[in-house]
């Protein structure tokens, strides 16, 4: 999921994400030093009721939780549990992403329908998102982000349905990156995929298709500078511009997050991407922290990479398959868009997910 980056031309007007091929030939997306007063006071209360853009299956059991990351961060999650388990310990799933997105949707439809197929699964929000902690609200790191993925990890490791042996990780979209990235590092994880993945780091710190000048990273980072001082002075953060918003004349991919995020297909409240926004300094730890630097690490653990045919994404996928080292897989499905792999059951490769984690995650 892509976000907004800092107009590079003119820091006094708000620039919408539509507006992202003309800056910077399918660069960062744009927005301006505009202060956006903080309408994210605080986290929500954890939701009682299931609130999911997703029928509760008849197949599993479903529990809400929640654990702390090695920051101190308290995350809330789903965790969904196959209903006809027996006693012994089971595989474990970690599940997140998209950027932008919470559990309630697309991470969450992944575990429960893995949990159908055998599985324990973990669908968390990330720090500073959703029902999870963090002040302030709607803010993301590279660092942190990836640690959230090893902190459901610990939690698997403690609960007594889960054979802390077999334990994997599932990443959608920008979180793809991230998963890669915290299993490169944790090696207590034995199989991972990144499905119609995103690498955050990549795109906010060069744009689309590594578009972004040198001017033009450095003006970015200049005005990200000066935003710091304006948050200062007000003792908050400012947030852009609402995302997925529509107003005519945006690429395809653009149309297609409005199509999820935006209408009752996946539209959640507290996702920063249902008409919600990211802080505006947000893209800062990114801009320097390439997160796929050791993903050959990774190795010889698998990864299996899920990308649609005709996702404007693809690349990513692509590239990072080629920087890995074996054992590895690329599956190209096709005629899908980067968000039919959010939410679309019958062009999920579910099946291969499940081969895949079976034979990895053995006992």
């Amino acid at each position: 999921m892509p976000m907004n980056t800092p107009d590079t031309k003119n820091s006094a007007s708000v620039i919408h994400r539509r507006e992202l091929l003309k800056l910077t030939g399918a660069g960062v997306a744009a927005f301006g030093a505009v202060s956006i007063s903080n309408p994210f006071k605080a986290k929500a209360q954890m939701s009682k009721q299931w609130d999911k853009v997703f029928p509760l299956s008849d197949k599993i059991d479903h529990e809400k939780i929640t654990f702390k990351n090695r920051y101190g961060i308290t995350l809330s999650g789903d965790l969904y549990l196959p209903k006809d388990r027996a006693g012994g310990r089971l595989p474990a799933l970690a599940v997140g992403g998209p950027f932008g997105a919470v559990k309630e949707q697309s991470s969450g439809l992944y575990a429960q329908t893995m949990a159908e197929r055998g599985f324990v699964a973990l669908a968390f929000d990330p720090s500073y998102t959703g029902e999870s902690g963090g002040e302030p609200r709607n803010l993301a790191s590279p660092d942190i982000n990836t640690e959230d993925f090893s902190a459901a990890v610990d939690y698997f490791g403690l609960h007594a349905a889960v054979d802390r042996e077999r334990i994997g990780v599932i990443g959608i979209c920008g979180w793809g990156g991230m998963a890669l990235n915290s299993v490169a590092a944790d090696k207590r994880v034995k199989a991972v995929v990144a499905s119609t993945m995103y690498d955050m780091t990549r795109v906010m710190s060069k744009g689309y298709n590594d578009s972004v000048t040198p001017e033009q990273r450095a003006q970015t980072l200049e005005q990200l500078g000066r935003q710091r001082w304006t948050d200062a002075e007000n003792g908050a953060p400012a947030y852009q511009p609402p995302y997925n918003d529509l107003h005519g004349g945006e690429a395809q991919f653009l149309v297609d997050y409005h199509d999820y995020y935006r209408t009752p297909r996946g539209y959640h409240a507290r996702a920063v991407n249902s008409g919600n926004s990211w802080t505006q300094t947000t893209p800062l730890s990114f801009m320097n922290m390439p997160i796929l630097t050791y993903i050959a690490e990774i190795s010889p653990r698998p990864i299996l990479f899920i990308h649609g045919e005709k996702a404007h994404s693809r690349y990513f996928s692509e590239t990072a398959f080629a920087a890995a080292a074996e054992p590895k897989e690329l599956m190209i499905i096709p005629g899908a868009s980067h968000t039919d792999l959010y939410d679309k059951v019958d062009v999920i490769p579910f099946d291969k997910l499940t081969s895949f984690f079976n034979q990895h995650l053995a006992a």
